[in-house]
């Protein structure tokens, strides 16, 4: 019996040092929740920004837009915010959690995740700028969520499996936001911040915890 469960256990062994060499496991669930909060911020502003009741109830202002352009300078440096803020603190727990696991952050599987997540994204991205130049605004937002739904599933090959999940939900938010036109902020907002914050904990309290 002690020889069949040291060799169980040294298999076991073996296929946890293959998952690790193939996968990049360094993610860190607080990513994903300072990735949403900083989404639902986002969110906030533009709808403060576009709604001007309640801008004019929260602040006294009333700011609409003039121009075509300043309207998509707007969206373009709030999402730029949203981005550069959960990148940061993306980096810094993905960062943190490596070294304190002792794996490389910058590997050929860290770099093949990120070629794999950026292809859909790069592609989602020229996609929305063509439909902001066909004034078809309130498609951009469902097809934002649908392209990175894409580049996580694209992406999980190189990671945990359940950046997968919360890809599938992406989509499937993205999809559905379709056919409600109105509240493409709101599902925007759901998607990006609060499955993110709810991805995020799941993975904080399954993975980061134990370490």
């Amino acid at each position: 019996m002690t020889n069949s469960d040291d060799s169980l256990q040294t298999l076991a062994e073996i296929r946890d040092m293959m998952a690790r060499s193939s996968k990049f496991i360094s993610l860190s669930g607080l990513s994903g929740i300072s990735a949403g909060v900083a989404a639902l911020v986002g969110a906030l502003v533009a709808y403060m920004r576009f709604n001007t009741d309640a801008f004019n109830y929260a602040t006294g202002n009333i700011v609409p837009f003039n121009t075509r352009r300043e309207m998509l300078e707007f969206i373009l440096l709030d999402g730029a915010c949203v981005l550069a803020v959960a990148i940061a603190f993306g980096v810094f727990f993905t960062m943190r959690k490596a070294r304190r696991s002792g794996h490389a952050v910058w590997n050929t599987i860290s770099k093949r995740l990120l070629i794999s997540l950026f292809i859909p994204l790069v592609a989602g991205g020229l996609f929305c700028i063509a439909l902001f130049y066909r004034d078809l605004l309130w498609v951009c937002f469902p097809a934002t969520l649908v392209f990175y739904g894409l580049a996580l599933i694209n992406a999980s090959k190189y990671t945990l499996r359940d950046v997968e999940y919360l890809g599938m939900f992406e989509i499937a938010l993205g999809l559905i936001s379709l056919f409600v036109v109105g509240y493409n902020l709101l599902f925007w907002a759901i998607g990006f911040g609060l499955l993110h914050i709810i991805y995020g904990a799941s993975m904080y309290f399954k993975y980061d915890i134990k370490r």
